[in-house]
């Protein structure tokens, strides 16, 4: 079994006779203390040339490749070549941290995405390295160094190895604000010209020190991405629901109070003019009212004062006016869940209540919310129509909107329906929650 370093231990191997004390007059004591500490003064020079080439390096790159994937694969160009090695890879931990696996892998002279068949080959125990990765804990916050038949290595990987002629492997975790994103991994061939790695265990660590930072600079990058659209989008819905609201329904409801002005003071009327206008108010009143469920699905936004209970009471009485669905409500004291989460379970609701009054044919609906473990949050909204049939490819663009804004958020969304029987819409959210699903019970 070899031994776990770090770049900063390694660099002591070589000097023979460390620790013991100097005598000034044994000449050969005294010649072997000056030799040493020459050593480790190239050694110090060396290492600290190897951070200041790849702060350089990356710097570089970051100029050139400023896309997270194009820095990753220059990066690893450049370990792999630098550091006389066969192969070095990136292994990044899953967003719910429950496991790892490869990202990016340099091979051969080109490098490999986890899609590319050469890290999906059935020779690459790729599943066996990630396990290992990420449940052996020393590996979590330093530097382990393993030959080729290393006893912690698994055997799937050890066999891999002996196969392709590997003699040993550095493994440096991505770290950054005591935090582990990754390792950065490095497969070499030990040769009688070239033994130790020392050099190469500094270089892999200064190389996962930089790669770290931009790995959470492009993951920074990407959320403030994320946020801009989501403002752009929100400001748009904004500015179609004022369009909507101030001339369509402002207009329906002008023509509307006219036609039945016009009812009041008209006297007498043919039948065919007096259907006419009836026509007319109803037709007027059915547009008015869609033009106001569609200010309301536009802008379901929780903001300021209005928290997420005062939302769903605020959607469930615009729902009222203009249906004669009863719609009953069993709200719990909720806490506040941020304005974020809050924006995305007010449009569910919305866009959940909408299909049930548009198409469930529902006598009645009802929408509860309550806690759950004084965190999270479940939220249903139920009717007893028709329900939805078995062929959903008529849905249209409500159910992926509900979809998508549940997956915004990480919550676990539940539609179950059966024909005849009613639908039930379920909204399950945790600080960490489940993957978005959907079932249909028959």
């Amino acid at each position: 079994m070899t031994e776990e370093k770090t770049g900063a231990d390694v660099g002591c191997d070589n000097a023979s006779g460390a620790g013991l004390p100097l005598d000034s007059r044994d000449p050969d004591m005294l010649r072997a203390g000056l030799v040493r500490e020459n050593i480790e003064r190239r050694r110090a020079e060396c290492l600290a040339k190897i951070q200041t080439d790849v702060v350089k390096i990356a710097m570089d790159l970051l100029v050139q490749q400023p896309d997270i994937e194009g820095f990753f694969r220059a990066l690893l160009k450049t370990l792999a070549e630098d550091g006389e090695s066969h192969a070095a890879g990136v292994w990044l931990i899953d967003d719910d941290r429950s496991g790892c696996d490869v990202w990016m892998v340099h091979l051969g002279g080109d490098v490999f995405t986890a899609e590319s068949s050469q890290c999906s080959t059935a020779a690459f125990p790729r599943q066996a390295v990630g396990r290992h990765l990420f449940t052996y804990e020393p590996g979590w916050h330093q530097t382990i160094e393993y030959q080729h038949d290393d006893a912690r290595l698994p055997g799937e990987l050890r066999d891999f190895m002996k196969r392709e002629g590997q003699s040993s492997t550095v493994v440096t975790p991505l770290v950054l604000a005591g935090r582990t994103l990754g390792w950065v991994t490095l497969c070499a061939v030990e040769t009688p010209e070239c033994p130790g790695q020392w050099w190469r265990v500094a270089l892999i660590e200064a190389v996962a020190r930089q790669a770290a930072l931009a790995l959470h600079h492009s993951r920074l990058a990407e959320i403030n991405r994320i946020e801009e659209r989501r403002k752009a989008i929100l400001e748009e819905r904004n500015r179609l629901a004022r369009d909507i609201h101030d001339t369509l329904a402002q207009g329906f409801g002008a023509i509307l109070m006219q036609l039945q002005a016009a009812q009041r003071e008209a006297c007498v009327l043919s039948p065919a003019v007096a259907l006419s206008i009836e026509t007319a108010v109803e037709l007027a009143r059915t547009h008015m009212v869609q033009a106001r469920r569609s200010v309301g699905a536009l802008r379901p936004n929780v903001s300021g004062d209005e928290d997420l209970v005062r939302a769903i009471k605020r959607i469930a009485e615009l729902g009222r006016r203009t249906a004669d669905v009863p719609i009953a409500l069993h709200l719990d004291e909720l806490p506040r869940f941020g304005d974020g989460v809050e924006r995305e379970v007010a449009g569910i609701v919305q866009e959940a209540l909408t299909n049930a009054l548009r198409h469930a044919r529902a006598r009645r609906i009802t929408i509860r919310a309550s806690t759950v473990n004084s965190l999270g949050l479940r939220l249903s909204v139920a009717d007893d129509g028709r329900g939805i049939g078995h062929d959903r490819s008529t849905n249209g663009f409500g159910m992926t909107s509900m979809q998508e804004r549940a997956e915004r958020i990480g919550a676990s969304l539940t539609i179950v329906t059966a024909p005849r029987s009613g639908t039930e819409v379920v909204l399950a959210w945790e600080p960490s929650s489940l993957p978005t699903q959907v079932h249909a019970v028959s």
